[in-house]
């Protein structure tokens, strides 16, 4: 079963990469933003609970997609790519096996105990 969520997951950051291709933002930018989410794992240093949640907000993919649309409502490229580097990043992290975090700390999620 995990090599057919790795899979599908490989497939929706595959799209991700199709749907930046067609805004106007140099190729660059793609690897130069995929990493900045985890900068939301600054909110760890606040407790589990927090980190938790601010891990979780820029990790879901839902959210991710609800930028993008907005992006693509208010036709505002900018919000699109943000929406686009957020549902690419989450596709990412759970192809090497990163879920949505417990409050029990960083390494429950919920795709499985992250170093079991």
């Amino acid at each position: 079963m995990k090599t057919i969520i790795k899979l599908e997951e490989l497939g929706l950051f595959i799209l991700g990469i199709y749907l930046f291709n067609r805004l106007n933002f140099d190729w660059w930018w793609f690897p130069v933003l995929i990493l900045v989410p985890d900068l939301s794992m600054f909110g760890y240093l606040f407790g589990n609970k927090n980190g938790a949640f601010f891990y979780n907000v820029f990790h879901h993919k839902g959210i991710a997609l609800f930028i993008y649309a907005l992006g693509c409502y208010l036709n505002i490229e900018s919000i699109q790519l943000i929406g686009i580097i957020l549902f690419s990043h989450s596709a990412m992290d759970r192809i090497f096996g990163y879920g949505l975090k417990y409050e029990k700390g960083f390494k429950y999620t919920h795709l499985g105990e992250i170093g079991k």
